[in-house]
């Protein structure tokens, strides 16, 4: 049986915002936690304190920043970060610095070295990349050879990597030349306690008409629903051109859920004639999501990058949702041949592909159905936390006989 460890975890982003990297560090946390493991999160001064877990947080900046995407701000709050992990370090005394993205690595590579402990980073994507889809990085510009070279040197820090996919592994080992013992895939995985297909008793439909009522959506009117981050390098402008075809031929609703920029894309929606047939509920918190999703009959996933994760499509499969994406490695990883995918950034096949689906409801359901048997086969938080526990036994063990 393996020990319980003390793992500080370090996770420079506004922990805990409902959305993306943020459910993966939660989920990790509660696993390990589940697995009799003490976990202490140190974040940024925003965020969302969750009663269950154990987090300390920054000092707060003196202006208002904006916690999405890249910025010079962060410079700023990554230094108070670092400064933060190592007074809670010092009486927390952990067995393993468990660091998320690569200013999360950065910070636990000089903490893990001052008290000897191994490091494990859990890579969410190319932090370079990432840059270039926010638009603040130039590809061709002056500072991407020395910003890559800096993230290939993070890269080559921690003992151990954890990649979502097995995309980002081949990324790291064919691209940043990471040794392949050190990387290991952490598929990220899906709570099926939470996330499940819509009950058919009389509670249930009451919500979902309810939710239905609020949103101006008639009975009559089938649904298709995304969820996640809104902005160009997410396909939120795909989806939405995608969206009006889709509702020039059939009586469809999208029920589009997250930020930022949601004012936004109601204009555009209002642009494109379509703004009494889409809806934008904002952000939402994490518990309330599978409510939401249970509005949906279809969900679709436009986002367009090829380096990062998209785990909210394993909650689409845990709730039973046939799913439309783009044609992606990291797609395919997830859905495997139930995936009705288009070819990227083509927002006419991505309409055609929903309408296939809307078209032939038996078929929908019955590729929601393997989905969600796929998630239960192979998603769970039970086996990543397993594998979580593998990595962190090798690295201590190796930690005591001098081999780190």
């Amino acid at each position: 049986m393996p020990m319980s460890y003390r793992v500080l975890m370090i996770a420079p982003t506004s922990f805990f915002l409902d959305y993306g990297a943020h459910v993966r560090i939660l989920e990790e946390a509660r696993i390990l936690k589940k697995l009799g493991h003490a976990v202490k999160i140190i974040t940024y001064p925003l965020g969302r304190n969750l009663p269950d877990l154990d987090i300390e947080r920054t000092l707060p900046l003196p202006w208002q920043w904006n916690e999405v995407g890249p910025s010079r701000a962060k410079i700023l709050i990554d230094l108070l970060l670092a400064f933060k992990a190592f007074a809670v370090a010092r009486r927390f005394k952990p067995h393993l610095i468990h660091a998320h993205l690569h200013e999360g690595a950065l910070i636990g590579n000089f903490l893990a070295r001052f008290l000897r402990v191994p490091l494990v980073f859990d890579f969410q994507g190319s932090l370079t990349s990432e840059m270039v889809d926010h638009r603040f990085l130039n590809p061709r510009g002056f500072l991407f050879p020395i910003l890559y070279r800096l993230e290939t040197w993070i890269d080559r820090l921690p003992h151990a990597i954890f990649t979502s996919s097995r995309n980002a592994a081949h990324l790291l080992t064919n691209n940043f030349h990471i040794a392949a013992p050190r990387v290991n895939v952490l598929a990220d995985c899906v709570n099926a306690d939470t996330f499940f297909p819509p009950e058919k008793n009389a509670t249930q439909l009451a919500r979902i008409d309810e939710l239905r009522a609020r949103l101006n959506i008639p009975p009559d009117r089938r649904v298709i629903v995304y969820i996640g981050l809104l902005d160009v390098y997410r396909g939120t402008d795909v989806l939405l051109h995608a969206a009006a075809r889709v509702i020039e031929k059939e009586n469809a609703h999208f029920v589009i859920i997250g930020f930022p920029n949601v004012a936004r894309y109601q204009t555009r929606a209002r642009e494109l004639g379509i703004a009494d047939r889409v809806s934008f509920p904002g952000r939402l918190a994490y518990e309330d999501v599978p409510l939401w999703l249970a509005l949906g009959e279809i969900a679709v996933e436009p986002k367009m990058s090829a380096t990062e994760a998209a785990g909210k499509v394993l909650n689409y499969m845990a709730m039973g949702l046939p799913v439309v994406a783009f044609d992606l490695p990291v797609m395919r990883e997830y859905l495997n041949e139930l995936g009705v995918y288009a070819p990227l950034g083509d927002a006419d096949a991505f309409a055609q592909q929903i309408l296939a689906l809307w078209r032939d409801p038996a078929r929908a359901r019955q590729i929601g159905a393997a989905l969600r048997a796929r998630a239960l086969e192979i998603y769970s938080w039970e086996r990543g936390g397993k594998e979580i526990e593998r990595v962190y036994e090798t690295l201590t063990k190796h930690n005591a006989d001098g081999r780190i």
